[in-house]
C-alpha cells in the first residue's frame, strides 16, 4: 500500500480542489505534522520554519511573493502556482474599473448618499447636481494594455468588444499568449509608446525587480492629460507618490487599483478596492483545482507543471519504477546519474532532463525496483538537491 501523504493548508483552500486528493491516501489540514506539501494562498511564509520533509509548495493563485522561492529552490522544492485560473475574475474587475472611472460613479454615489429631503426635493437636487458627474463612453477611446498574458489578453478582448481601440505591449509574450491575443490589438514597441497614446492604461505584469515601480513619475508624465490608470496586478508596480503628484497636476483623471495604501486613502480621484481581483467563488475553485492537481501529480509521479522555479517536466509512465531528481543546472549531471544507475545494474527505460536558469530536473524510469542505496548514492552527487523514489502503488 502506498505511503500516506500529509498536506498542510496555511489558508482556507476551496473544498472543490481539496476533494481531488483521495482521502484514502491524503491527510489534509491546518495542523498536520510532518507535511509532504503545503498549500497556501496569502499566508506570509518568509518568516516561518518550513519543515525539511516538505517536497512541494502550491500557491492557489498566481503571485508567489509570500513564498521564499529562492530558499525552496536551494532545497530542490518546486513552488507551484495557478497562472490564468483567476484570469476571468480579474478581467471582469478591470472592466468594472474602466466603467467606474469613465462614468464618475464613485463621486456620484457619494453625492446621492449625501442628499436629504423628500422625493420632490431629491429629484430637484439630482437634476441640478448630475451635470458635475458627466462622464465619457468607452467606444473609440484607446486602452493601453501593458502585459499580454492570460489576463491582459482577456482584458484586451473584452475592451475590443466594448468598442475600444487596444494598444498592447509585452516584450516577453509567450507563443500561447500570442495565439490567444485578438488580432485587432495593435502592438506597441515600448511602454512609453502605450502611455503616450492611451486614454486608459491597465498593467498586467508580475512584481519582479525589473517591474517594481515600473510606472514611475517619468513615465506618468508621458500620459495624456486626463488619462486613467488602472492597476489590478501588484501594488509595487505603480509608484504611489508619482500617482499623487499626477493627480494634483490633473495629468491623471483617476487611479483605479486593487491595493489600498495610506497615502492614497480618501483621495477623491483614487478608487482603491480591497484586493478583490480573484475574490470570486469560481476563481477560488479554479485556483485550488489547478494547484492541487499539480501538487498531486508531482508527489505521485514527479511531474512538474507550472512551477515558478523549475522547468516544466512531464513524462508518461512506461515503468512502475521512477526516480525524480532536482539538481543545479551544471555540466555532466545526466551522465553522472546514468553512470550511478548503471553501476547499480539498473536499466534506464526512459529519461527526460530539462533546465531553467540555475535549476534542472530529471525524471528516470527504470525496469526494476530501485534499492534505497541507489537513492543515497544519487543524492551524494555534487549539485543534486533532492531525490525521490516514485514507484507505482503496490510496487
Amino acid at each position: 500500500m502506498a505511503d500516506t501523504l500529509h498536506i498542510l493548508t496555511l489558508n482556507a483552500i476551496s473544498s472543490v480542489g481539496l476533494k481531488r486528493l483521495p482521502s484514502a491516501r491524503y491527510v489534509i489540514g491546518s495542523h498536520v505534522d510532518r507535511p509532504d506539501a503545503i498549500l497556501v494562498r496569502s499566508h506570509d511564509m518568509h518568516a516561518i520554519d518550513i519543515p525539511a520533509g516538505v517536497k512541494a509548495i502550491g500557491r492557489a493563485g498566481a503571485g508567489v511573493n509570500n513564498i521564499p522561492v529562492e530558499r525552496m529552490s536551494g532545497r530542490g522544492v518546486p513552488v507551484f502556482n495557478a497562472p490564468g485560473a483567476n484570469a476571468n475574475a480579474v478581467k471582469e474587475l478591470v472592466i468594472a474599473g474602466l466603467l467606474i472611472a469613465a462614468r464618475n460613479l464613485v463621486p456620484a454615489l457619494h453625492f446621492v448618499d449625501g442628499l436629504e429631503g423628500e422625493d420632490k426635493t431629491l429629484h430637484k437636487l439630482v437634476e441640478d447636481g448630475k451635470k458635475q458627474f458627466a462622464g465619457l463612453e468607452l467606444p473609440g477611446h484607446i486602452l493601453g494594455v501593458v502585459g499580454l498574458g492570460r489576463i491582459g489578453s482577456l482584458v484586451a478582448d473584452a475592451a475590443i468588444k466594448l468598442g475600444m481601440n487596444v494598444l498592447g505591449y509585452d516584450p516577453e509574450i509567450t507563443v500561447d499568449a500570442a495565439w490567444s491575443l485578438p488580432a485587432q490589438v495593435r502592438k506597441a514597441h515600448s511602454i512609453e509608446e502605450v502611455l503616450k497614446a492611451a486614454d486608459f492604461v491597465t498593467v498586467h505584469v508580475p512584481l519582479l525587480d525589473v517591474t517594481r515601480k515600473m510606472v514611475d513619475a517619468s513615465r506618468i508624465k508621458l500620459m495624456k492629460h486626463g488619462a486613467i490608470l488602472l492597476n489590478f496586478a501588484r501594488e509595487g508596480i505603480v509608484d504611489n507618490d508619482a500617482v499623487l503628484e499626477a493627480l494634483v497636476a490633473k495629468r491623471l483623471r483617476y487611479y483605479v487599483c486593487d491595493f489600498p495604501a495610506r497615502k492614497l486613502a480618501r483621495h477623491p480621484h483614487v478608487v482603491a478596492l480591497p484586493h478583490l481581483g480573484a475574490s470570486t467563488r469560481e476563481a477560488e475553485d479554479n485556483c485550488a483545482i489547478m494547484v492541487v492537481d499539480q501538487v498531486r501529480d508531482f508527489l505521485e509521479h514527479g511531474n512538474i507543471r507550472n512551477a515558478v522555479n523549475f522547468p516544466d517536466v512531464a513524462m508518461a509512465r512506461e515503468s512502475p519504477y521512477r526516480v525524480g531528481i532536482a539538481n543545479a543546472n551544471v555540466p555532466n549531471m545526466v551522465g553522472q546519474i546514468s553512470t550511478t544507475m548503471a553501476k547499480a545494474k539498473l536499466n534506464i527505460h526512459n529519461m527526460i532532463n530539462k533546465s531553467r536558469g540555475e535549476m534542472a530536473y530529471t525524471l528516470v524510469d527504470v525496469d526494476s525496483k530501485v534499492p534505497a542505496r541507489l537513492i543515497e548514492q544519487v543524492a551524494m552527487i555534487e549539485g543534486v538537491l533532492s531525490v525521490r523514489y516514485l514507484p507505482v502503488e503496490g510496487q
